[in-house]
């Protein structure tokens, strides 16, 4: 509990996350949203080619990425220096040809056209968590969602999809999601408590 934020803001800064990582120990892991039991199905229908080139926006220290790995997902790129550092420490030996990168997902360090998949889960909700009303984000939380998606649509190859799992209904999502030449298309998981999986399709 001792990790867990003042309030919900704290989920947008770099420094709140470093220090949260910096806490926890090397083997620690944590998954927001579905584990990759929940969402397997919907991954290897979306991704039939294991051999994939693939972005995990955020990665954090959750299971998603080495679980990918461990089923036949072997080209993936993981992106706070602090919880990349105990990142590769821990895979670099069980699962060599991930890669870690230090890098900002509003302005990626990667050419246009290199991956095939782009995959978000729940990093851009931390973007979100500020003050203010919900149906009227502040300019800045709009400005960076917008940079995110616009910017993992300029690394993904032509046929590339931008997939983002997160709590947050279409109405609140969309806006950041409907971008010209593109094709969302919107998956309700749950049934109690619903979760959305967004596919966006480059045309």
């Amino acid at each position: 509990m001792s990790s867990l934020p003042h309030d919900n803001e704290q989920y947008g800064s770099k420094d709140y996350w470093d220090h949260r990582y910096t806490q926890e120990s090397d083997d620690g892991s944590f998954d927001w949203f579905k584990s990759y039991s929940d969402i397997s199905h919907i991954i290897r229908e979306l991704i039939p080619d294991k051999s994939a080139r693939i972005l995990m926006l955020g990665c954090g220290n959750s299971k998603l990425s080495e679980e990918m790995y461990d089923d036949g997902f072997r080209n993936i790129t993981n992106y706070s220096p602090v919880v990349i550092e105990q990142m590769q420490r821990r895979h670099q030996a069980s699962r060599p040809e991930m890669e870690w990168v230090v890098a900002d997902v509003r302005e990626l360090p990667f050419d246009a056209g290199t991956f095939d998949i782009a995959l978000d889960k729940g990093t851009m909700d931390a973007m979100m968590t500020t003050k203010g009303d919900i149906w009227e984000p502040p300019e800045q939380v709009i400005q960076d969602c917008n940079r995110e998606v616009d910017d993992a649509l300029r690394v993904l190859r032509p046929t590339g999809l931008f997939l983002y799992l997160t709590f947050g209904q279409p109405h609140f999502r969309k806006r950041y999601l409907s971008k010209p030449a593109t094709q969302l298309e919107v998956r309700q998981l749950g049934e109690a408590f619903h979760y959305y999986f967004y596919i966006l399709r480059r045309q």
